[in-house]
């Protein structure tokens, strides 16, 4: 039952991660009259953007434990 749970986590992470992606795509094809020009920069600031965004996620499930390490150890 453990390892379930990562499972379903990971399946439905990776749908709302592309459905996240195609939606943004949709609306920046929608917006622009011209294809849009990305250079170098533009890709580095979109990944370390990510990267946060990654980051911060993790961090919530992170934050679950400390508090319930926390807790036990008060208890005890």
């Amino acid at each position: 039952m453990n390892s379930n749970w990562k499972a379903k986590a990971l399946i439905i992470g990776g749908i709302v991660g592309a459905l996240t992606g195609l939606g943004a795509t949709y609306i920046m094809v929608q917006r622009s009259k011209d294809p849009p020009e990305m250079g170098a920069t533009d890709g580095l600031k979109l990944g370390l953007l990510l990267l946060g965004l990654v980051r911060q996620v993790g961090d919530l499930g992170s934050q679950k434990e400390i508090e319930s390490e926390d807790k036990r150890s008060t208890e005890g």
